[in-house]
């Protein structure tokens, strides 16, 4: 018999821990190659490590919700049938081995999912993550029963609970008012303002999920750590426009994937960081570090309404084919919560539309460890002066405003500046009458 170490697998180049969310097997449990046998949790996704190999499961070194570092041991598997197996459990103050036969290995999974489901609401499972959750927000064993699970075999997740929980909020909001507050004892307490002038001004209080929370501090670390500089430049998306039109059913037709402007914006900022491959880099306390491969992270919405940036590995080595195609999967994967770590990690400059929402520009924050970020506004029709062979004219243009904030550590407004300018050259040269 041999056993395998299974590790905490690595999740992204910035992400050096997670937390376990739940086992999906038990000690004395078989699994296959490829078969999940826990969830985690980072600051960016929610995903599973799946076993690569087969066997059955003989050690289980942390408990749900341990904080556990990339790179540690965080189960053991024998690889090979045999009559014996070592189970090891280990808590924070004692260390035993015990030897059970074949037979009561399954009498070991089913002392352990005992043990698990006596905190439970019900007899139905749930992880201690969302048991937690629901002694927190004091759901009945009815509401737990009604929540439908999205996890294997019909289990419930922390984020079904969540997505309960908000539509209970929004359907039963809660008032809070100076003559009876409703605020439990576990959230802080909430003053009036001095300035207020009402009375009795009725707030609803929303708990951050977790992931907002790494958000909000991976946010502050960023304007903490990067001087924060940001230029801007408005670009004619005209020729761009007309093209994509006269394009965008044949394009489907063609190779099966719709084509945004997204991927046309990468298209444009791949070929401005070979010009300036500077700009594609990281600091590591005094050193600058370039980065040889150009991963463009793209920002993109989660049903939560939280952002995620899922990463298109080295863009410079697609075609706008091929870009529109990762584009795509990476979004609808994120839009269904199947982003996995690998998905998020290695990214060396992001780009963030926030044309999206509507909004002219922005100033975005540099996703850490990167040292620049591109926003791109709403494309709208203006007047403008065109230059043509028989003088200037005015002409109704399809205009755009680029946001770019960069580093000023090691990114100085000549290089940030010129930069920008570069996506916004190749954004405008863009040949209306390119070949699908």
């Amino acid at each position: 018999m041999s056993n395998f170490e299974l590790v905490l697998p690595k999740l992204g180049e910035s992400i050096t821990d997670a937390t376990i969310i739940s086992w999906l097997k038990n000690v004395g449990d078989t699994i296959e190659e490829d078969e999940p046998i826990c969830e985690i949790a980072t600051d960016k996704v929610d995903s599973e490590v799946p076993s690569p190999v087969n066997g059955t499961i003989i050690e289980i070194l942390y408990e749900a919700d341990d904080v556990v570092d990339v790179g540690k041991v965080i189960a053991r598997i024998a690889t090979e049938a045999t009559n014996d197996v070592t189970v090891q459990s280990t808590t924070p103050d004692t260390t035993t081995k015990t030897t059970i036969t074949e037979s009561e290995k399954a009498e070991v999974g089913n002392r352990k999912s005992e043990i698990e489901l006596r905190p439970s609401v019900s007899n139905r499972f749930y992880s201690p993550l969302a048991r937690s959750i629901a002694e927190e927000e004091n759901l009945s064993v009815e509401e737990m029963e009604n929540i439908n699970g999205t996890g294997e075999n019909g289990r419930v997740k922390k984020s079904d609970i969540l997505s309960y929980l908000k539509n209970r909020s929004q359907a039963t909001p809660v008032s809070v008012s100076n003559k009876q507050p409703a605020v439990s004892n576990k959230q802080p307490e909430i003053k009036k303002a001095e300035n207020s002038s009402t009375a009795n001004e009725n707030v609803e209080i929303i708990q951050m999920d977790r992931m907002r929370k790494m958000i909000a501090k991976h946010m502050v670390d960023s304007k903490r750590i990067s001087p924060h500089v940001t230029s801007f430049v408005e670009v004619d998306m005209t020729n761009v426009v007309n093209w994509r039109n006269k394009n965008k059913k044949a394009f489907l037709a063609k190779y099966g994937t719709k084509i945004t402007f997204t991927p046309i914006f990468v298209e444009a900022v791949t070929k401005a960081i070979k010009d300036f491959p500077a700009i594609n880099a990281s600091v590591d306390g005094d050193n600058v570090i370039i980065k040889k491969d150009i991963n463009i992270g793209i920002a993109a919405a989660l049903p939560s309404g939280n952002l995620i940036v899922p990463v298109i590995k080295n863009a410079d080595y697609l075609n706008l084919q091929g870009i529109a195609k990762q584009t795509n999967n990476l979004v609808d994967k994120a839009r269904n919560n199947k982003l996995k770590p690998d998905d998020i990690q290695g990214g060396t400059y992001t780009i963030s539309n926030v044309g999206t929402f509507g909004n002219i520009m922005g100033t975005p924050i540099i996703n850490q460890p990167q040292v620049a970020i591109l926003a791109t506004g709403v494309i709208q029709k203006k007047p403008a002066v065109v230059e043509t062979e028989y003088g200037d004219v005015i002409a109704i243009r399809h205009k755009m405003f680029l946001s770019h904030s960069y580093d000023h550590r090691v990114v100085d407004g000549f290089l940030g500046g010129s930069f920008l300018r570069r996506v916004a050259d190749y954004l405008e040269a863009f040949d209306v009458n390119r070949p699908l």
